[in-house]
């Protein structure tokens, strides 16, 4: 492997082009595109919205904000454009602002660069230091975003107005990098203002001195709809300067919502081995999906992906609960596992009602919504009668989340063709696989109205 170069004379002397920020993310997506490899590797949903308006907007060389309701994967967007960086690029050897070994900027470096020439050391940055990001909040200061005036370098001799005197902040730091702005709207209006010079003047003003500093930065943000689009909440000459206004949305497939569920769950101890049936996902991603349509749930601040994934790890934490209870290694979610999803979900939710009697209400209602809804699309009900017949008869069955997983498999043989139908929804070559397929059977009856269920704290018991 040959060596780096390591000052800027063997940098020049090495034919190493340095190119501006916005055009380098550009090069490298275009080899992306030409080689067919993923764009944005791990992003779920937006392959066909979303993704394309970005490759225009960089391609374009456009500034980005990326607008959405909280869990809309837009933080995850801003800080996945760093694998469009080059690996590592040449700068100044302790330049705080990064400086293009061959265009200096900074006062320190200028006079480094006069004073030393082509013997001034190169270090190679790699690309993840040259991202850097901001929660904007209404204490945020021009300091920490552009930069303030450093007593102790006053205090050493240097004239406040001297450029030597500035302590820089997070935007120029991350000079030839990207910069991301979580909530835009929430800064004060005067920071979005010197946000501005720094966009569009490229200049920066410091305790009334003006510097002169043409910075090299990619610079996106993130908003909320609901902030962003009301008056006043963000000043329109900054809001005019981002090229591009993308627009994120909630998963529009079932499937992809399990996608991203299953993809970011926390992982379970390696010793058991965990089997979740289809339907079962559905079921989890279909409960987010009716709580971003339903009129008891405030729609303004959204839903977020982070509701199915919080609600998946409850749904398998509490199956692994009962296979330790009951010494099997297979953990398997099933219907009686769903309580256990409320309390995450009521976390994630913002409910119309400030009735705590009717909040858990609203929330099982969600919960049954979801579990009927994924069942008729798996099962027509009127197909089923040959199981509900025993119940007719007499015929009552006990389930509960603490139930071993063998006290199921009984039923198979005391109802003709329930055999059948366990097999039809999905793999249930297991005692646990199958008793979380018979669970969904009696549960969908009952919801349909063909069993009736009476309910004990740990324990549910279906009848005809």
């Amino acid at each position: 492997m040959a060596k780096k170069p390591s000052t800027i004379g063997e940098l020049r002397s090495s034919g190493y082009a340095v190119l501006p920020v916005k055009q380098e993310i550009r090069k490298n997506l275009i080899a992306r595109i030409v080689a067919k490899k993923p764009i944005f590797p791990g992003i779920v949903g937006f392959e066909d919205t979303v993704v394309p308006q970005i490759e225009n907007a960089i391609l374009s060389g456009q500034d980005i904000i990326f607008l959405g309701e909280r869990g809309q994967a837009k933080s995850r967007m801003m800080r996945a454009l760093v694998g469009l960086l080059d690996a590592e690029i040449p700068v100044v050897a302790g330049c705080e602002i990064n400086d293009n070994p061959f265009d200096v900027i900074c006062a320190a470096c200028r006079e480094k660069v006069a004073q030393d020439g082509d013997a001034v050391e190169v270090r190679w940055l790699p690309r993840e230091e040259r991202y850097g990001e901001k929660l904007a909040t209404p204490d945020i200061t021009i300091a920490d975003l552009i930069g303030e005036v450093d007593p102790i370098k006053v205090a050493e001799g240097r004239y406040l107005s001297d450029e030597l005197t500035v302590h820089y902040g997070l935007i120029p730091r991350t000079n030839r990098g990207i910069f991301s702005i979580n909530e835009l709207p929430d800064l004060a209006e005067r920071i979005q203002v010197g946000l501005l010079n720094i966009m569009e003047e490229r200049d920066v003003q410091i305790r009334g001195y003006r510097l002169r500093l043409p910075l090299d930065v990619f610079i996106v943000a993130s908003a909320n709809p609901e902030d962003y689009t009301n008056r006043g909440r963000i000043i329109t000459p900054l809001k005019d300067r981002y090229g591009a206004q993308i627009r994120t949305h909630y998963p529009r497939t079932v499937e992809h919502e399990v996608d991203i569920m299953e993809s970011e769950r926390s992982p379970l101890p390696p010793e058991y081995t965990v089997n979740v049936p289809p339907y079962m996902k559905e079921i989890v991603a279909e409960v987010t999906r009716l709580a971003r349509r339903s009129p008891d749930v405030n729609q303004r601040s959204g839903v977020s992906l982070r509701a199915s994934i919080a609600d998946y790890e409850s749904l398998l934490a509490n199956a692994l609960r009962r296979a330790i209870r009951t010494n099997e290694m297979e953990v398997v979610p099933r219907i009686s596992d769903l309580p256990a999803v409320l309390p995450a979900l009521a976390g994630k939710v913002e409910l119309e009602t400030v009735d705590d009697g009717r909040d858990e209400q609203i929330l099982e209602k969600l919960l049954q919504g979801a579990v009927i809804a994924v069942f008729n699309r798996y099962l027509n009900v009127g197909e089923l009668e040959p199981i509900v017949t025993p119940f007719k008869s007499g015929l009552q069955v006990d389930t509960g989340e603490m139930v071993p997983s063998a006290d199921y498999l009984k039923l198979l043989k005391k109802i003709d063709g329930l055999g059948d139908v366990v097999r039809k929804i999905g793999p249930a070559e297991t005692g646990p696989q199958a008793a979380a397929a018979i669970e969904f059977i009696l549960e969908g009856l009952h919801l349909n109205k063909r069993l009736n269920k009476d309910r004990v704290p740990g324990r549910a018991q279906y009848r005809g």
